[in-house]
């Protein structure tokens, strides 16, 4: 069991301590998730498949309302090419998007059983943030999400591709990356989700998962000073 795979299937729950990872992105009114407006958010599930490969699957999607009394900086709204006013952005208020985010994403914890979900986000803090006060302004109950952990994509592609700029990582991985579409809650969380996906892949594909016995490890600077 110790390389992640179950009797019949490789496990998502074995190849994150019983995490279910969950990709999120958000557009937002600025950098303040406590007063400024959450304006999209998009989550992007993955699955395993037989041979143990990470890929994205189910994707939900929802353009909010700002909740009563929100801050929109007209630089955010410049960045992000939304209108917050445009009926035809389909907009909900948050409580009905993050119910519809998390519904999912708890029965996907149940059918992968793992314990909770934990968030992975390019700049991963930022969504978090986002995340937690618009779960803690409506009082939604069973946030699947873990309050503070979370897997960040910027560190791990400065890791694995020497880039953090989702746009430039995503080129390293050779997934392609449409400046126009950018700053769409769906489109960053889909390719962030793919980018993600490359790297944990990689990271099989060149010998580091399963992990070797301990004793088999190279010792650490730290020992080899010892």
């Amino acid at each position: 069991m110790g390389d992640g795979m179950s009797d019949k299937h490789p496990s998502l729950a074995l190849r994150f301590r019983g995490f279910l990872p969950v990709v999120v992105d958000v557009e937002t009114g600025g950098f303040d998730a406590r007063n400024d407006a959450l304006l999209e958010i998009a989550a992007v599930l993955l699955d395993i498949d037989a041979r143990g490969y990470l890929r994205p699957s189910t994707r939900v999607h929802f353009h909010v309302d700002p909740f009563p009394g929100a801050n929109i900086e007209q630089a955010a709204l410049d960045f992000t090419g939304i209108d917050p006013d445009n009926p035809l952005r389909g907009a909900v208020d948050e409580d009905t998007a993050l119910k519809g985010v998390f519904a999912p994403v708890r029965k996907a914890i149940k059918n992968h059983g793992c314990n909770r979900a934990v968030l992975v986000g390019h700049n991963s803090f930022f969504d978090q943030g986002f995340l937690n006060a618009a779960a803690e302004r409506t009082d939604v109950k069973r946030n699947p999400f873990h309050p503070f952990s979370s897997f960040d994509t910027a560190t791990l592609a400065g890791l694995v591709y020497g880039q953090t700029v989702l746009a430039k990582a995503c080129e390293a991985a050779g997934i392609p990356f449409n400046q126009r579409d950018a700053h769409s809650a769906l489109y960053d969380a889909t390719r962030t989700a793919e980018l993600f996906c490359s790297m944990v892949n990689r990271f099989r594909d060149l010998g580091g998962w399963p992990p070797p016995p301990a004793g088999a490890m190279p010792p650490t600077l730290a020992n080899a000073l010892d």
